[in-house]
């Protein structure tokens, strides 16, 4: 009899239409790993990202490949070694994790690794966290319509693409002046657009700017100016690639679909620390379950990016709760 009953299953979820520099989404797929030992069940979830060359049908593919290997009991240090980083790695760790903290009776961040990660004390509960709110491509006058909805907020996050944005973001200041802004053009601009809003979007209030170049492409961060802080998303993966990253930005993006899993993202924010670097935490769309994991790396991270929940029409039973732009740890019905 193997040690663990593995389940691997695709699901589909609609979303209002969000849009960045790539194109617009009202729905996404996630994969979903249950494991299930001495009467526990315990789950993971993942978003495959067709940017990095992951589909539903790769991802589940992947897990099978394993299958063997996850029902006999590997770990999570073997699982790191032996399967690559990316969604499918991702499931299965945040399913690893949510078992391991249900058979010792705990939740997860009593458990020894989270705890000396997080500084908690005995019988102590990560805190709530702030989350930004993001707004979509489109239109200034649409995207400042949407500031003003947003404008108690305390921390907006707004899409850009390219030509335009400095309309953009004078509409969103106009209508949101309270708001802090932080900005993500996912490897959208060019170094010209870089060189003319950099200096308006500092007098603008913008105390982020994120992935402005493609990955490929970043290397001229280097010989440009920073008056705003620059933050890796897509150059960054995990730990392998912070040392080529010195020099190029002040921020690195922690999501777990990237990561492969919480295991690496913990490793990747201490050693991002180390180095000089300040971490947030991202997400790719996904439910409250995709979500639930990330608010552990959201305890030491200067900016906070899980809102994706708040896109859903529909969410997981025992959702996370947000009370505007704060989110709350998960629930044990939940994860973790």
């Amino acid at each position: 009899m193997p040690e663990k009953i593995l389940n691997v299953y695709s699901e589909n979820w609609s979303e209002e239409p969000f849009a960045i520099s790539r194109g617009i989404e009202d729905n996404f797929d996630v994969v979903v790993v249950e494991l299930e030992q001495n009467g526990f069940k315990a789950w993971g979830e993942a978003t495959p990202t067709e940017h990095y060359n992951e589909s539903i049908s790769q991802t589940e593919n992947l897990i099978e490949e394993f299958r063997s290997q996850i029902e006999n009991g590997i770990t999570r240090s073997e699982l790191q070694r032996k399967m690559p980083i990316g969604a499918a790695r991702n499931a299965v760790d945040c399913a690893l994790w949510d078992l391991e903290a249900k058979l010792a009776g705990k939740r997860v961040w009593e458990l020894p690794e989270i705890s000396l990660h997080l500084g908690l004390e005995t019988n102590s509960s990560p805190r709530n966290v702030t989350t930004v709110y993001s707004l979509g491509v489109d239109t200034p006058k649409r995207m400042g319509e949407i500031a003003l909805k947003n404008a108690k907020r305390p921390i907006l996050k707004i899409k850009l693409t390219g030509d335009g944005d400095l309309e953009r973001l004078i509409e969103i200041r106009n209508n949101a002046p309270d708001s802090r802004l932080v900005i993500d053009a996912n490897e959208g601009w060019t170094e010209e657009h870089y060189k003319s809003y950099v200096p308006k979007f500092k007098q603008l209030g913008v105390e982020m700017i994120e992935q402005p170049f493609p990955a490929d492409n970043d290397s001229i961060l280097k010989n440009l100016d920073h008056p705003i802080p620059v933050c890796a998303d897509e150059s960054c993966h995990d730990t392998a690639d912070l040392e080529r990253l010195i020099g190029l930005y002040e921020f690195i993006n922690i999501k777990l679909d990237k990561t492969g899993g919480l295991t690496e993202a913990l490793r990747l924010q201490s050693a991002a620390e180390v180095k000089g670097f300040q971490t947030m935490i991202g997400c790719m769309s996904a439910t409250s379950l995709g979500i639930a994991p990330a608010i552990l790396i959201a305890q030491r991270a200067k900016i906070i990016d899980l809102d994706a929940p708040l896109y859903l029409f529909n969410d997981r039973p025992s959702p996370l709760k947000y009370n505007g732009s704060i989110v709350f740890p998960p629930s044990p019905e939940l994860w973790g």
